[in-house]
């Protein structure tokens, strides 16, 4: 079963083809990092006018890159939500003139799901998932845009136990990156400054929510905010400050997801988004968990088609059929 799937939720713009919702022939990617770096994040309506420019070149690649075609799919992904509306529909609107030119079944996919379905993708990395993965387990989805615990009870079948009330561990690297002077995306450059950083330098607040799985990083950003402005920070002592708010982002990570996978017998904890590509997380979450740890290759913990269209192959199978009167959903929620 061959899968093309399209993910144009953001300000990536790719596609990708995926063989029995594992093996990937091909995974292009369009960033448009160096676009929104002037604004320190996405300017949606520049996010939505790139992906036009760059959707069929980008689907021309990967169709080409899998050598596969159009008559050897077996159906169509693309991600419906959530989003940027203007980007989403970008994705949708080809997807559907595509699907319905080829006569290809049309399958929607949460862009959420599709984070967690990466680990479902072969890879030869470490912390690779194995393909005989059993249930439950818990996933902890972090990303620029969301901070979230679901366990997964199934394919599909998932309870959700906690989020962000507030900031997004993402969105927060990004803020406390631009606070502190380092190049966008936040999350990369926070982690690069901290390697050379004494976290103990400076106290951050954590805030655990106790007798919840919920998280909250708006008071540990307003706590870097005052320390910034409150006082001139010297260039060499950037690193410990990064250093002091990476370590308290991961502390409450790690904590939550721990506490969640034993309060509900998880056989494994899988992490997904792009925030799970940071090595400090993945490494306090291995050395605490008590349970087998897995986390897809940095190349598809940020955005990408490859994991659409890993989950697409499992929506297709239970079902998961689209009308030509699809439409977007920016507030997309997994359950």
């Amino acid at each position: 079963m061959i899968i093309l799937g399209i993910e144009t939720s953001c300000d990536e713009t790719a596609a990708a083809v995926v063989a029995d919702g594992r093996r990937i022939l091909s995974n292009v990617v369009a960033s448009q990092v160096d676009l929104h770096a002037r604004y320190g994040g996405v300017f949606p309506e520049l996010a939505s006018r790139a992906h036009i420019e760059a959707i069929v070149p980008v689907i021309r690649e990967a169709m080409a890159q899998a050598r596969v075609a159009w008559e050897d799919l077996t159906a169509l992904a693309v991600t419906v939500g959530p989003g940027l509306v203007g980007s989403l529909l970008v994705g949708v609107n080809v997807a559907k003139g595509l699907a319905l030119g080829r006569g290809l079944p049309l399958v929607p996919v949460n862009h959420l799901e599709a984070h967690l379905y990466a680990n479902w993708l072969e890879s030869t990395d470490e912390g690779a998932a194995p393909p005989d993965l059993s249930f439950p387990l818990l996933v902890l989805i972090v990303s620029g845009g969301h901070t979230e615990l679901v366990l997964m009870r199934g394919h599909g079948d998932y309870l959700y136990l906690g989020g962000t009330l507030d900031d997004a561990a993402g969105e927060a690297f990004d803020k406390v990156g631009r606070l502190l002077g380092l190049p966008y995306p936040g999350g990369p450059s926070i982690e690069r400054a901290a390697q050379s950083g004494n976290p103990a330098h400076f106290r951050l607040p954590r805030a655990w929510l106790e007798g919840t799985y919920d998280f909250s990083f708006s008071g540990l950003k307003t706590a870097v905010a005052r320390l910034v402005q409150g006082q001139e920070i010297p260039p060499r002592f950037i690193p410990d400050l990064a250093a002091a708010f990476q370590e308290a982002v991961v502390d409450v990570l790690v904590t939550k997801t721990v506490a969640a996978a034993r309060d509900y017998g998880a056989t494994a904890i899988l992490l997904s988004g792009g925030v799970s590509a940071n090595r400090a997380l993945r490494a306090a979450m291995r050395e605490r968990s008590g349970v087998p740890v897995y986390y897809p290759p940095p190349i598809l913990c940020t955005d990408n088609a490859a994991m659409v269209a890993a989950c697409g192959y499992f929506r297709y199978q239970a079902g998961a059929r689209a009308g030509w009167d699809l439409d977007v959903s920016p507030d997309l929620r997994l359950i």
